[in-house]
């Protein structure tokens, strides 16, 4: 995502009838919040997908809006970051199709800094209940570090199967590498879960 012309391609996508909703989700949060809110990866399975990895904050690499080398404006594992190289690692290691997985955070926003406070958690909390209704295929929610943990009592009763995981950020690899070391193991249980997979 480096590449400008990569970015605009993709930006393009957001119209595609898979992603379309999701975009207009992620433009309401834009207004409703005043925040930075980078769009899902139309890449990614959209409203189809039947897996969400549910992780903490959007990360530098997200924001358009940076100064010196600008973000892609995507919650995407092809991000120039460790974490989304990670990531597309770890979901093929795990051996998940693309189009079956969606990527969102608790806290949809970017604004400066990793903190994430209380009132960002909370707001963003209750927006996973929207986010949710926009996704009926979802069959498994992964819960990826401790703050993604806080949505946990939204999905009770919703009838999604959930897990948890680490982060898979390298902050995480560092303190606690072979923990670390497993988190494909722990997402290709998940994915392990789904009742329709794609061919």
């Amino acid at each position: 995502m480096r590449d400008p012309e990569a970015r605009a391609v993709r930006r393009a996508m957001l119209d595609l009838p898979h992603i379309m909703p999701l975009a207009k989700f992620a433009a309401d949060l834009r207004v409703r919040h005043n925040i930075e809110v980078p769009d899902f990866d139309p890449l990614d399975g959209g409203i189809r997908s039947r897996i969400l990895f549910l992780k903490e904050k959007p990360g530098p690499m997200t924001s358009t809006s940076r100064s010196g080398r600008v973000g892609s404006g995507f919650i995407s594992r092809d991000n120039d970051d460790p974490t989304a190289e990670a990531t597309f690692l770890f979901m093929q290691a795990a051996g998940i199709p693309r189009d079956d997985t969606l990527m969102w955070n608790v806290v949809p926003g970017w604004n400066g800094t990793r903190k994430i406070t209380r009132q960002e958690l909370i707001e963003g909390v209750a927006e996973v209940r929207n986010l949710m209704k926009l996704l009926p295929d979802i069959e498994v929610v992964v819960l990826v570090g401790k703050k993604a943990a806080r949505a946990e009592p939204l999905l009770e009763g919703t009838g999604v199967i959930i897990r948890h995981s680490l982060h898979n950020s390298p902050l995480v690899r560092a303190s606690r590498p072979e923990e670390w070391a497993r988190i494909p193991a722990v997402w290709g249980e998940a994915y392990s879960k789904i009742t329709h997979k794609l061919a």
